[in-house]
């Protein structure tokens, strides 16, 4: 039961590597500005530069603060 609820907080979000914001768009719950002021107030993992246009973020961080969040609600 706990694996199919984290199927469905975690959408398609791989296990492991690198997750763009398009990915991240249907996982949370609010909007980018929001996102990118959790990322300045250090509430929401900060991205890599992957090359000068690619941002993207460790999926295994967004899927540990996923995590955090549902321990914490």
């Amino acid at each position: 039961m706990a694996d199919q609820l984290k199927l469905a907080t975690y959408g398609a979000l791989p296990a492991t590597g690198f997750v763009r914001l398009a990915d991240l768009r249907p996982i949370l719950p609010f909007s980018d500005s929001t996102l990118w002021r959790r990322v300045k107030n250090s509430t929401f993992p900060a991205p890599l530069k992957l090359s000068e246009r690619i941002t993207a973020w460790r999926a295994e961080e967004v899927r540990s603060w996923l995590d955090q969040q549902g321990k914490a609600a």
